[in-house]
């Protein structure tokens, strides 16, 4: 059976994908375009900690990771009783293509639809911002910058 709530984005990014795994994995690129701090091992088992907004911790460990191809890493919410830390699982591939990335990222195991949504507009938010950033722009403050 299929799961229900599960986030799926498709992005092109005018990078290639060394460029793109670096900004999803070098804790000082990460926050170019997300959160405020970020503690990464990309390595199995390693640690994936990033304070979002400035007021949240997403926390969870690394599954898989194949450099410059795919990353997998638990996901939760420290505090959180809904999406507890590691309770859901984010996919990324990586795909070259003539003129960049096709980046496409699955969120699977979220518990409910409204949590769905939720990460839905968050992964749009921050896909938009590391598209500008891959991009060489600055993408501005981040909007949502104290969301708990």
């Amino acid at each position: 059976m299929q799961d229900p709530f599960v986030v799926r984005r498709e992005a092109h990014i005018a990078a290639p994908p060394a460029a793109v795994f670096a900004l999803m994995t070098d804790p000082e690129k990460i926050l170019r375009w997300m959160g405020t701090e970020a503690q990464v091992e990309p390595e199995p088992g390693g640690l994936y900690l990033v304070n979002v907004t400035g007021a949240r911790f997403a926390r969870g460990s690394f599954r898989e990771v194949v450099p410059v191809h795919r990353l997998a890493y638990s996901f939760g919410w420290d505090g959180s009783e809904v999406v507890p830390p590691g309770s859901s699982l984010v996919e990324i591939d990586l795909i070259e293509q003539p003129d960049g990335t096709l980046l496409r990222l699955t969120h699977s195991g979220l518990p409910n639809a409204e949590q769905c949504a939720g990460h839905a507009e968050g992964w749009e938010h921050y896909m938009g911002r590391l598209i500008e950033v891959a991009a060489g722009r600055d993408p501005g403050p981040d909007p949502f910058y104290g969301r708990t």
